[in-house]
């Protein structure tokens, strides 16, 4: 057995994916991040620099304004006695102001000092000058007189370049609280320098280490977000490509991935692409339900991955649809050989609570490049490889073109026969089942017939597994049955008192309320049940489903004869009498068509009516189509007979015209020959 687990393969392409598609979001956004978060706090850092700096030149100006008032307040007021500077200093307030200022000039604290009139003569100056480069009519010095206070970074008077704060500002003494004049101060400046720049380097510093750990702060917010991004981005990547029920990828990145492998082929590639197609999926869910529908879902999208190679591909298309991609697939028996074997492992029963289900699927398959190199025509291909599969035995078909014409288009039947049924297109042909020794008729099987109006006549075998497959059994069951009534009530008053057959879908047979249907439809045609003979197909006998026992078992039970149709063939067998309640068994025509020269078939067909007859059932034989046959099988104990020898399929009208009271001597002695 080929096994392979897909799980990891797809984290690998989903990883490389995520990696393609997701780059942004990975280590380079996260240095974009850092790079573009650097900027603000570079920015934020160089403007809280110039501001600090910008604010301790103010605040440098300002200590000379707060030590100019110092030495106003301490020194040169107590020294003034009141008068107007204007007219001169007194010896003792000179000596008092000589005194006053000595010291501070002395030991560098001051600059210099002079005392100007508000004219602009200077009546004091600690070097003696009397002469100053600031004229009076300067605007500094206008602000002063003015009651201001004027303060800025100046060079020194004294021609030593040394960088000064001068201060303007009023004198006034204490005596009388009056401005007398201006005082003119020079105040070391790179003392009070030094101390701005000690108290900014501080600011700075912590400024720095602020700016630090909002820098660290923001790249751990940087670094989370991206891989918060990152997870996320592979989680929508994830979520994009992949079915949230089974995991497997979607039909987008399995269109993605068909495209890849066709860009390829000029290069030698081959492969195949494989749509499989689970059978009677509906039936699940509206029996057992949603819940157990979509664990069905999820076993066999497991039993895919599990029993395809390692590089195949597995993909939910959606639905009960599956896609598989068979890189390397060179030849239709290699495709073969690979899909036997999912097959195989797809075919075993899944338990899902109290009921146990068959997974059937119809498979179909178209290689590239052999069957196309377009993604559409590949697609489109398998797809109707996959269609012909479900009307046929086989469920495993590979694309020919002869499967592809027109008529039997899948889809453009199924349109038509829906409105086929809606626009009352279909009509009903009866073939009599004839009791083999009397010759006469007590039942008649009702065969659906579709007339179009384009084609004409549609052989069933073209629209009936169209029915089947795509859900139409229903309403077209449906429509047999209450026709067959109608039909049987208008027969019965020319005459004749025919019981009507009528086969039956496993699709019906499997629908809970199939039994409250089929009564709704024999009242309202004012019938009994025991009028409508039901006919169970081989798929409806094979089925193993307990709605489908219970159905067959009230249907039973509400007076409905039960006929086992095409015994003998494919899965039926004598174990089904050990279920289903039939009253009549209807032996397959492959068995009745050579009884004339086929020994070993007449042995078959004794045994079967032996059997049947001890179980209590009544047998028709099917396909009797000569008077040898019919002969044969009135002596070997048959009940009835069908077949052409009698006649074909036709309308009521024309049965009642040919088997009426009268005829049926006629008949007697046909039969009788």
């Amino acid at each position: 057995m080929r096994t392979a687990h897909f799980g990891g393969h797809a984290a690998d392409l989903d990883l490389m994916t995520s990696r393609r598609w997701n780059a942004p979001t990975g280590p380079r956004l996260f240095l974009v991040y850092v790079a573009v978060s650097l900027v603000p706090i570079v920015l934020l850092g160089a403007v809280l620099m110039w501001h600090d700096e910008r604010t301790g030149g103010e605040r440098a100006l300002a200590q000379g304004r707060a030590q100019a008032d110092v030495i106003m307040q301490m020194a040169i007021a107590p020294a003034l006695d009141g008068r107007p500077l204007s007219e001169g200093l007194s010896d003792s307030e000179m000596t008092r102001l000589w005194s006053a200022t000595d010291l501070a000039v002395y030991s560098g604290s001051l600059n210099a000092i002079r005392l100007r009139a508000f004219s602009g003569e200077v009546v004091f100056a600690d070097n003696g000058t009397r002469t100053d480069p600031l004229s009076g009519d300067s605007p500094q010095f206008v602000l002063a007189v003015r009651g201001g206070t004027s303060t800025e970074v100046v060079t020194a008077p004294s021609g030593s370049g040394e960088q000064v704060i001068r201060v303007l500002q009023p004198v006034v003494p204490k005596a009388t609280g009056q401005a007398t004049g201006v005082l003119e101060l020079y105040l070391p400046y790179e003392p009070i320098a030094a101390a701005v720049r000690a108290q900014q380097h501080q600011t700075q510093l912590y400024l720095a280490g602020g700016l630090g750990v909002m820098y660290v702060v923001l790249g751990l917010v940087s670094w989370s977000t991206t891989r918060r991004l990152r997870q996320y981005a592979a989680e929508q990547t994830h979520h994009a490509r992949h079915d949230s029920l089974t995991g497997l990828p979607n039909r987008a990145w399995f269109r993605h991935q068909l495209d890849e492998a066709l860009g390829r082929v000029t290069d030698g590639a081959k492969g195949a692409v494989v749509l499989v197609d689970l059978d009677h999926f509906k039936e699940v869910n509206d029996t057992v339900g949603h819940q157990a529908g979509d664990e069905l879902l999820r076993v066999v999208a497991r039993r895919l991955s599990d029993h395809v190679r390692t590089d195949d591909i597995v993909a939910r298309l959606g639905g009960d649809e599956f896609g598989i991609m068979l890189p390397g697939v060179s030849s239709r028996d290699e495709a073969l050989a690979v899909l036997r074997d999912v097959q195989t492992g797809l075919g075993e029963n899944v338990v899902l609570g109290d009921v146990t289900l068959t997974v059937e699927a119809s498979i179909g398959i178209a290689l590239y490049p052999e069957h196309g190199t377009d993604l559409s025509d590949l697609l489109h291909n398998a797809d109707t490889a996959m269609y012909h599969g479900k009307r046929g035995s086989d469920r495993m078909v590979v694309w020919d073109p002869m499967i592809a014409t027109q008529p039997t288009n899948w889809h453009i039947v199924r349109t038509e026969l829906q409105r086929a049924i809606d626009e009352n297109e279909l009509e009903l042909h009866y073939q009599p089942k004839v009791e083999l020794s009397t010759g006469t008729v007590h039942e008649v099987e009702a065969l659906v017939r579709w007339n179009h109006p384009v084609r004409g006549l549609v052989p069933p075998a073209e629209f009936i597994p169209v029915a089947e497959s795509s859900m139409l059994i229903h309403p077209l069951t449906t429509w047999v049955i209450r026709r067959a009534l109608a039909d049987q009530r208008q027969w019965r008053t020319s005459g004749v008192d025919w019981r009507v057959s009528v086969n039956i879908s496993a699709h019906n047979i499997e629908s809970p309320t199939f039994v409250e249907e089929v009564l709704a439809l024999i009242g309202s045609a004012d019938a009994r049940p025991d009028d409508l003979n039901l006919e169970l197909t081989e798929t409806v006998i094979i089925t193993d489903s307990v709605i489908a026992d219970e159905t067959v078992a009230r249907l039973s039970a509400a007076g409905f004869p039960i006929s086992l149709d095409d015994f003998g063939t494919g899965n039926t067998g004598l174990q089904q009498f050990r279920h289903v309640p039939a009253a009549e068994v209807k032996i397959d025509a492959m068995f009745v068509r050579d009884l004339a020269v086929s020994a070993n078939d007449r042995n078959l067909v004794a045994a079967m009516i032996d059997i049947t007859h001890r179980l209590g059932a009544r047998v028709v034989a099917e396909g009797i189509e000569d008077a040898r046959c019919a002969d044969w099988l009135r002596s070997a104990g048959c009940d009835l007979g069908q077949g052409f020898f009698f006649q074909r399929p036709a309308r009521w009208t024309d049965l009642v015209a040919r088997y009426s009271v009268a005829a049926d001597s006629r008949t007697r002695e046909v039969v009788g020959r």
